[in-house]
């Protein structure tokens, strides 16, 4: 008898230790997300993003700060990959969100998952658990003046012909 209750209190006492959802908090390359082939389909050049403090073109107006916070199903991918799927739909709303405002760009972004900020040029924050990964996004939607073009971009003047 005393077996059979020490064994039910042992089980009961490890149910809440499985039954805790994982929640860890990821740090992976803006630039390895922003590159994947994915992105490249899916993400246009009308819209700019800048993480962290990253330099970028004059502010011409400020459309006002905008949060997206985004998640998918992680079931049966890794960490890595679950979170650069969510890093593109999160980049994806802002994109919207920016064309929706007559913005050109997001600066100023900064990992904002559970109100949690992170902020990098280099790195966002992904929050992965056993089922679901998550980024949210804080930035400032904008419109830029265009920037002005490098000296390998301008043409020459054309020669004229001699008279």
């Amino acid at each position: 008898m005393k077996t059979t209750l020490a064994a039910m209190a042992m089980t009961l006492l490890a149910i809440p230790a499985t039954g805790v959802a994982r929640d860890d908090r990821l740090m992976f390359s803006i630039k390895d997300a922003i590159t994947t082939p994915a992105a490249n389909e899916k993400l246009r050049s009308d819209v700019a993003f800048y993480f962290g403090g990253a330099p970028h073109p004059e502010v011409v107006q400020k459309m006002g700060e905008t949060i997206v916070n985004l998640k998918t199903n992680s079931i049966g991918k890794s960490d890595r990959v679950a979170c650069e799927w969510v890093f593109l739909s999160v980049l994806i709303d802002l994109q919207k969100r920016a064309r929706e405002a007559g913005g050109n760009a997001v600066i100023g972004i900064e990992s904002y998952y559970k109100k949690e900020t992170f902020k990098s040029e280099t790195q966002f924050m992904c929050g992965a658990g056993a089922t679901v990964a998550g980024v949210a996004f804080k930035g400032t939607i904008a419109k830029l003046k265009p920037a002005a073009p490098k000296a390998s971009e301008t043409k020459a003047p054309e020669a004229k012909p001699a008279p």
